[in-house]
């Protein structure tokens, strides 16, 4: 892109690699450099913490903070009972409020390590759509609303014609996401005067229609601003994994697993990746990228090392590196490698080897164990086993046992109490 940007923080956007599309980036950029602009990006209650695949947009928005604006971060406590069926081939399970308010909280944890709330102008704040959605009179929302919406067009977007492409139901109650998802703007517009929507280029369609039903309803001018979907260098989605989702709440995933992941970035990922989610500047993220061969895993652990801070705190990267270094370079048994309890009841007469790679998360099915174990990818205390049905008692437990699937993946067997 060769727009040359006058406002801070689209200078970082394009820079750094967070900038897809925008429905106008002259405007939008001479209001950033004239004075504080409100953005925000919503985010539907669907689990108890967010993950790697929202940090980029988290990103985007502690950047706007950092570069003098309002950051509001929507939680969807209404959106959520509809659900949004963007790319989804499938309806998402509906969730009662009381699984709502609990994944709200849990997600608040997050944000609240990235971004500072407050009372200021360019302070952060968290809003709830259920405040504005819970109340709407149904025929009066689709006399004022629902007449702007042209049901041909609705159907034209990328969203829902995929969908309808591949024969799969799209209820109604999911076609109506998108005209909440616009109302949304609407809304914020009109109480906190919210000038900008920012979000994943999935979220496009939805974004414009909130341009346009401002614009329709109230004549006022806001815009919207896309990320790119980031998939790693191999074809990954951004943020899933052989065990699953990379939380970012360390209860629900260990700071070492998450400081993990970063470590084992391919080469190929490692400049983008510092770009997007660690504040270095930006000639040296190049630099770092840049490099071959053995140096390339130190900009690995620096990688680590900044978006584990970020995370997690200064405390929990220089731990996660220490008990990297521990078990990588010594062999020995680091303390924050995740952890297997078991009692000796759930011992019982012995457990097999496949049992515990399945336990512990290092293999997702018995299957998926047994092929680990037998085609030479599973060690137990860096020694190489190859028999899935390897049983171990109570008495094998008396000394942790460090389980090794491949080469950087590792946890501890340990008999509680």
């Amino acid at each position: 892109m060769t727009y040359h940007a006058k406002s801070d923080f689209m200078r970082v956007m394009i820079e750094r690699g967070y900038l897809a599309d925008c429905t106008d980036y002259q405007a939008l950029d001479e209001a950033l450099a004239k004075g504080v602009v409100p953005a925000y990006i919503g985010y539907d209650a669907t689990a108890k913490s967010l993950h790697v695949g929202h940090l980029l947009n988290i990103m985007m928005l502690r950047w706007l903070q950092k570069t003098g604006h309002k950051p509001i971060t929507l939680m969807g406590g209404g959106t959520t009972k509809v659900g949004d069926p963007s790319f989804r081939s499938d309806e998402r399970p509906l969730l009662t409020p009381e699984q709502i308010d609990e994944n709200i909280a849990g997600m608040k944890q997050v944000f609240a390590k990235y971004l500072s709330y407050g009372e200021g102008a360019t302070d952060a704040i968290m809003l709830n759509n259920a405040e504005w959605l819970d109340h709407l009179n149904y025929l009066e929302f689709l006399r004022d609303i629902g007449r702007h919406f042209s049901v041909n067009r609705m159907l034209s977007f990328e969203s829902v014609k995929s969908r309808l492409d591949r024969e799969q139901s799209l209820s109604f109650l999911e076609f109506n996401y998108m005209i909440l998802q616009a109302y949304d703007f609407l809304e914020l517009n009109r109480r906190y005067g919210c000038l900008l929507q920012m979000g994943g280029s999935d979220q496009w369609g939805n974004i414009v229609n909130g341009v346009d039903l401002t614009r329709r309803v109230i004549d006022h001018e806001v815009w919207g601003l896309t990320s790119p979907l980031l998939t790693t260098s191999d074809g990954r989605k951004m943020g899933k994994s052989a065990g699953g989702a990379m939380w970012l709440n360390a209860d629900m995933l260990s700071p070492y697993e998450f400081w993990q992941f970063w470590r084992n970035t391919t080469d190929a990922d490692v400049g983008r990746f510092l770009k997007l989610y660690t504040e270095l500047p930006v000639e040296e993220c190049e630099r770092l990228g840049a490099l071959a061969g053995a140096e390339i895993n130190a900009a690995k652990i620096i990688l680590a090392n900044e978006v584990t801070t970020l995370c997690h705190g200064a405390e929990a990267a220089a731990a996660a590196e220490a008990t990297a270094r521990e078990v990588f370079e010594k062999g020995g048994v680091g303390d924050d490698l995740p952890t297997l309890a078991l009692t000796a009841g759930e011992v019982g007469e012995g457990i097999s080897l496949a049992q515990l790679f399945v336990r512990s998360g290092l293999a997702k099915s018995g299957k998926d164990a047994k092929r680990l174990i037998t085609e030479g990818g599973a060690r137990v205390n860096d020694a190489d086993v190859t028999d899935p049905g390897q049983f171990y008692a109570a008495g094998d437990l008396a000394e942790p046992l460090k389980l090794t699937a491949g080469k950087k993946r590792h946890a501890l067997v340990v008999l509680a109490g």
